[in-house]
Parts: C-alpha cells; structure tokens; sequence
C-alpha cells in the first residue's frame, strides 16, 4: 500500500491526491428522461449500483502530495472496503465497531456522531496513533469513535438540478435511495455511523 510513503515528505494518506493526478477535464454532461450521463460515458463511469463518478486520473507517488484534496477512486475504494485512510490496510475493528478519527464537533448536536454521514474512511490503530501527531486538522481537536454500523448510505458530490432547460450543478450529499442520485456526479462515498462509542486510542492501543 502506498500510505505513509517514506519519501522524505512526511506521512502521505493513502486517500491523498498527488499533483499528476488531476482531475481531469470534465465530461460534457447530458440531460437524459431518467437523469444525467456524459457524453462520451463509458462502463468505468458508474459503480455496480449505476452511480455516475467523477473522472479522475490515478498515479500515486508521481509529483507532490495535494493533503488538501480527497483522490476520489482511492477514497471510494477505502470505503467500500473498510481501509485505512493513511496506509490503505484493514481498519482496525473489535467487537465495538470499526475505528474512526473525526474532527471534534460535540457541540454541535446532541449525541454526535451518532447517525453522521461520513466522507473520511476508517483507520488502522497504528496510523490512528500516528495521526493525531502529525495531522494538522486533528490538532485542533479530533476524537476517536468506534461505530458497530457502519452502513453505505450515499454519496457526496454534484447533484445538477434541471430548471427549465438549464441543468444547475449544487454541491451535495446524496442518499443513495434518493432519486436525486441519477442527476448526480459523486465525488466521494459516505458511510452513516451508527452505534457510536467514545474510546481512548492510548487505552486502546495498550
């Protein structure tokens, strides 16, 4: 796997873009009776569920690590599998649940996370460690939930609302059983956490 690369640039996620990996030019997008669909779209353009997905090319390692942007295929593929966002290996999980890192928004409802969409994959317990040292975003607060559901509920990306003859592009998460999900280019998949504990990662890594 390709996370932590020891290249002298520090911990590079494994769901991170790397500079030749631009996204690449977007696909002319069709109005069609039942929703949307490129031009030129081909079989690799949707999932096995008939989700359209944003075009992406993929040369990990090749030019500089973007930490700031999300590779699309890799965080998919970490999600649908349950890997670890930093090294791509299996999640770590026990019998209460699968382990994740998130930003700290107790305050926000009462209690979170349970029942958040989620677009951040999993993590192994050594990369969790690892982490909350050298991750930036996680300084500024983070906490470590343990989830026993975990379901794939939808995804995030541009959903194109059909006004008259124009076709409006809105920044969305989309549930997979929303019929807005055909008039929907995904850019990342989300998983709803359910069955949420709190842990201590020192405790639990002991």
């Amino acid at each position: 796997m390709l996370g932590n690369l020891g290249t002298g640039r520090g911990v590079v996620p494994y769901i991170a873009m790397w500079s030749d990996e631009e996204a690449q030019s977007a696909p002319k997008i069709v109005r069609t009776d039942l929703g949307i669909r490129f031009a030129d779209e081909t079989l690799l353009d949707r999932d096995s569920t008939g989700v359209l997905w944003t075009r992406v090319s993929s040369r990990p390692g090749h030019g500089r690590p973007e930490f700031g942007q999300v590779h699309s295929l890799r965080q998919r593929r970490a999600m649908r599998r349950l890997l670890c966002q930093v090294c791509g290996g299996p999640a770590d999980q026990n019998n209460d649940g699968v382990l994740w890192l998130l930003r700290d928004y107790r305050d926000d409802w009462l209690n979170w996370p349970e029942n958040m969409a989620n677009t951040y994959p999993p993590v192994c317990m050594p990369c969790a460690l690892l982490s909350t040292r050298v991750c930036p975003a996680l300084r500024r607060g983070y906490v470590a939930v343990r989830a026993r559901q975990c379901p794939v509920s939808a995804v995030y990306g541009i959903r194109y609302e059909p006004r008259g003859p124009l076709l409006v592009p809105v920044e969305d998460t989309v549930p997979l059983s929303d019929r807005a999900i055909r008039w929907t280019v995904a850019a990342q998949l989300v998983r709803s956490l359910h069955g949420c504990t709190i842990v201590d990662l020192d405790r639990s890594a002991t």
